[in-house]
């Protein structure tokens, strides 16, 4: 007996010391959070800067506002230039003690390493944290973008993929609709083992943008971790992550049943003592060894999972790529996604090659450039610059996803924009229909801020060299997303112009001196905006204009009513009944601004961008605009442009870029 009571007292330690150890898990306020990565970009400001003073006073709020939520959102600073935008979101199944510490950790490292950067973000596993000089509230941001993966291999890995997107699509489905965007998945792999999945967005998106978000993290698990045990891909918008193990805090499970009362007994079975010791060893043993077992079988369990996670390390990040690799695809998925190129998934074709529609594995939705096979560009300086673009990122650049390169076959992958080419619709008497006024000047609105990040606010400087309708695409809200940039250059963040004896690009949208003498600058992309600023408001192409009043084109029929002081006549008669007289006379103005001839009289597009969301800025008087080229392929055009520099009508005579030394 003495032997049996020791037994059941070890066992009843054993209970005791395990739950223990669970009190003391993941969150408990005693647990430290596990850092895994952060990107301070944008840029310096100065120390002691109002800038850097309204940061930390930012970060010391976030970090206060954890006490009472899980996710909050704080803007600091009444001047434009010093205002400073943060956020923290925390997972949905921490403790309240766990997001509070977590956001603490992470303001004060980012006041520590990113003190003077004009944005950054940083994740743990328990939570995220972010700030930035841009307004990036309501809005998906896919970079920089983080993957981590567990280094042990799956078997049979197709049929684990397969399984992998159902189960984590599925939990991105519930994550959406949820109020805290969060949502975790399980699925059955065998009878031995299952998979967990978890998805969450930041709650400032729209529920649209939510899944938009996860559906690209979920895509870019191909990227991370394909074949992989367990892996994640976290955006500063969203992330999801699997494992082969439950590496977040399940749902607590229902009550053990009540004990069953022992069955009586006659007194004629009692003995002296009460229960038989043949009773008690009967009933006592066989739970001693089920108890035991079920121990040993948790402890194996604990400690492979404690394997798992140490055996996950971090791999890829968007701004820390080693490998040019992270962003390839390989030829027999694009071929898969697009049904061998098919003439029914074909969007559409140029100088450049053919566009097809595409849908990858995990349900997302592509766009597939297959680049004609006559380009001189050489493998390597295709995957150099398909890096560099890759990094642009911004809610109105189409986003470069990655590129495959075999043989002749360069291509390039694009998310997939529903709502094609913004001339598609434009210069269509019956489509051009759906674009109201008030829909037209948020497209306006949103190329300028394209062109804005392209020229001031990417690590490079852009000059995209190619603007123009069909090079605008509009997604299923019909924000504008400028595409194509075969024809740009890209420069050094102190160079500002540059010369080129190859012109290239659409008549009609070449600024004077770029067409002229080979010379381009930001103030190039200006003017092109200009010409685009025109056909949206008028609804007609500049190289297909026509008028019997005298005026060649449309900047000179635009100029012509200015002058007259009849400006409206210039408006699109399908927006009479929409438009707002205010914003359209401000945006024929800001358009005769950017196509005055002298690039020193042009606007940069930061200020565009200002004139365009203020009345209260008040606009310089226009001056007459360049007249040199004709509409169409005009006999009287200046013998200037005969030089034996060679003008591409309309074409993208490189993949990507071409490359300036800096």
């Amino acid at each position: 007996m003495a032997s049996l009571k020791f037994m059941l007292l070890f066992i009843l330690l054993c209970f005791l010391n395990w739950d223990s150890t669970k009190a003391q898990g993941p969150d408990s306020p005693s647990t430290t959070p596990v850092y895994l990565y952060q990107n301070c970009s944008g840029g310096n400001t100065t120390a002691n800067s109002v800038f850097q003073q309204n940061t930390n006073t930012l970060l010391t709020s976030l970090a206060s506002n954890a006490t009472t939520d899980f996710f909050n959102t704080t803007v600091l600073g009444p001047s434009p230039s010093d205002t400073v935008r943060g956020l923290f979101m925390c997972r949905g199944d921490v403790s309240s003690a766990m997001c509070r510490q977590c956001v603490l950790n992470a303001t004060q490292r980012l006041n520590t390493q990113c003190s003077l950067s004009k944005q950054a973000v940083i994740w743990y596993d328990e939570c995220m944290v972010r700030f930035s000089n841009r307004s990036f509230f309501s809005t998906v941001d896919t970079r920089p973008r983080l993957g981590l993966l567990n280094t042990a291999n799956i078997s049979n890995q197709q049929t684990f993929m397969r399984l992998l997107f159902q189960t984590v699509n599925k939990t991105a489905d519930e994550a959406v609709n949820k109020n805290n965007y969060y949502a975790t998945g399980q699925a059955n792999i065998s009878g031995f083992q299952s998979l967990y999945c978890l998805a969450q967005c930041t709650r400032d998106l729209s529920p649209q943008d939510c899944r938009r978000c996860l559906s690209g993290v979920i895509g870019d698990l191909n990227w991370c971790c394909n074949g992989k045990q367990g892996g994640r891909v976290l955006y500063p918008s969203c992330n999801v992550r699997y494992e082969l193990y439950p590496f977040y805090h399940l749902p607590a499970s229902s009550p053990p049943p009540p004990l069953l009362s022992p069955p009586t007994t006659s007194a004629a079975s009692r003995g002296n003592g009460g229960i038989s010791a043949g009773t008690i060893v009967a009933i006592v043993v066989p739970i001693t060894v089920a108890v035991l077992i079920f121990i040993v079988g948790i402890c194996f369990l604990r400690k492979r999972a404690r394997k798992n996670r140490d055996s996950v390390k971090e791999v890829k990040t968007a701004y820390d790529i080693t490998t040019v690799e992270s962003l390839q695809y390989d030829f027999g998925t694009i071929e898969a996604a697009t049904n061998k190129f098919s003439e029914d998934n074909k969007l559409g074709e140029g100088g450049f090659g053919q566009v097809y529609k595409g849908t990858l594995q995990s349900g997302q939705e592509i766009a597939v450039k297959r680049l004609s096979k006559s380009s001189g560009q050489g493998g390597e300086e295709f995957k150099n610059e398909v890096v560099v673009v890759a990094k642009l990122q911004h809610r109105n650049l189409v986003r470069l996803l990655g590129f495959c390169l075999q043989g002749e076959e360069k291509i390039l992958v694009y998310e997939y924009v529903p709502n094609k080419s913004l001339d598609y619709i434009l210069f269509d008497p019956e489509k051009q229909q759906k674009l109201d006024w008030a829909r037209r000047y948020k497209i306006i609105e949103g190329i300028a801020r394209g062109i804005q990040y392209l020229h001031e606010d990417s690590r490079l400087r852009i000059i995209h060299r190619d603007l123009k309708a069909s090079n605008i695409l509009l997604d299923g809200d019909m924000n504008p997303k400028i595409s194509d940039f075969g024809m740009a250059r890209i420069f050094g963040v102190d160079q500002t112009q540059g010369n080129t004896s190859r012109i290239v690009g659409t008549y009609g949208y070449m600024a004077p001196e770029y067409a002229m003498h080979g010379e381009f600058s930001v103030k190039s992309d200006v003017y092109s905006f200009g010409v685009l600023l025109m056909e949206i408001l008028s609804g007609q192409k500049n190289s297909s204009f026509y008028q019997t009043d005298g005026a060649e084109d449309l900047l000179s029929y635009a100029w012509n009513v200015w002058k007259d002081g009849a400006p409206l006549e210039l408006l699109d008669p399908t927006l009479k009944e929409s438009y707002t007289p205010n914003e359209v006379m401000r945006s024929i103005h800001i358009g005769l601004l950017c196509v005055q001839e002298d690039l020193e009289d042009r606007p940069t597009m930061a200020t565009i961008v200002l004139m365009l969301d203020s009345n209260t800025v008040t606009l310089p008087t226009p001056k007459r605009p360049a007249f040199f080229i004709h509409s169409g392929t005009d006999p009287s055009m200046p013998r200037e442009l005969q030089f034996d520099q060679t003008i591409t009508k309309s074409v993208n005579e490189m993949s990507v870029s071409e490359m300036d030394p800096r």
